[in-house]
């Protein structure tokens, strides 16, 4: 078995990430969730006929909806075209002519990707919390660290797949439509299916598996780990009643997302083995 030479994945993953710094693609990720961060945090509550800051329950609650829609579509485009577009150019069969393995390849790829979204997401809500902060006490910025590693978490996990829709797919344009319509699934469709299934079959199997079957969804885990323990806004989103304390558990939600990361990878290293 090739030992795996962590110089080789270190060449990739700067590449990687240069070519997205040239492109200035971190730096407009990074001004786009700083100011719709603040712009959340101060009309977050417009609704309720009132503006400006109003707690960090609120304020992560308003980011979250806000998070879910945005972060998977930036990681989506980001990483699609990792593969496809090399397999394109022609020039990944001259990288894979090089005395680098597949795995050394898709790992290089994913950490430069990683690493931009990382900067993004890290500078761009960093900033619009250190605004926040002030006045606020300990434990509201302890919440908004959570909020802030959930979305990383979140993202890189949908730039998992984001790699692996490259390594399967025949072209670009293929790539980026599988792309959309994966964001469409997992943010738009899944949801609402889930609810129609469990509003259809009543409390009967499927209302006993339905806590499961969040856990099928990075989102919903992402949204479950930032509401869950806000009692401010909790009951409004219905999770006290939906999700058992059991499944609730921080650390097993955020299992989940580490799952989310690894297996993508992993089936998209047994495609580009396989080619």
């Amino acid at each position: 078995m090739h030992r795996i030479e962590p110089g080789q994945i270190a060449n990739i993953a700067v590449k990687e990430f240069r070519d997205r710094i040239r492109s200035r693609w971190v730096l407009a990720a990074a001004v786009i969730f700083t100011l719709f961060a603040l712009v959340i945090a101060y009309f977050g509550s417009a609704q309720a006929g009132t503006v400006g800051f109003r707690g960090m329950d609120i304020t992560i609650a308003s980011l979250v909806s806000l998070v879910i829609y945005l972060v998977p579509l930036i990681s989506l485009i980001l990483g699609y075209d990792a593969i496809v577009g090399e397999r394109e150019r022609g020039s990944l069969d001259l990288l894979l002519t090089m005395p680098i393995t597949r795995l050394e390849l898709l790992f290089g790829k994913y950490l430069g990707l990683g690493m931009a979204l990382t900067i993004s997401t890290v500078a761009g809500f960093g900033i619009a919390g250190i605004i926040l902060s002030y006045g606020i006490g300990f434990p509201a910025l302890l919440q908004y660290s959570v909020f802030m590693i959930t979305t990383l978490l979140m993202g890189l996990s949908f730039l998992s797949l984001a790699l692996l829709l490259s390594a399967y797919c025949t072209s670009r344009v293929s790539a980026s439509g599988a792309a959309i319509a994966l964001w469409f699934f997992f943010v738009l469709v899944y949801d609402l299916v889930l609810i129609g299934i469990l509003v259809a079959a009543g409390d009967g199997i499927v209302g006993r598996i339905f806590p499961l079957l969040l856990y099928l969804n990075p989102t919903d885990i992402f949204r479950i780990i930032n509401i869950y323990n806000l009692d401010e806004v909790r009951n409004l989103y219905g999770l006290a009643t939906v999700l058992p304390q059991t499944l609730a558990s921080n650390w097993k939600l955020c299992l989940a997302l580490l799952f989310w990361i690894i297996t993508p990878l992993a089936i998209a290293y047994k495609r580009l083995r396989d080619m």
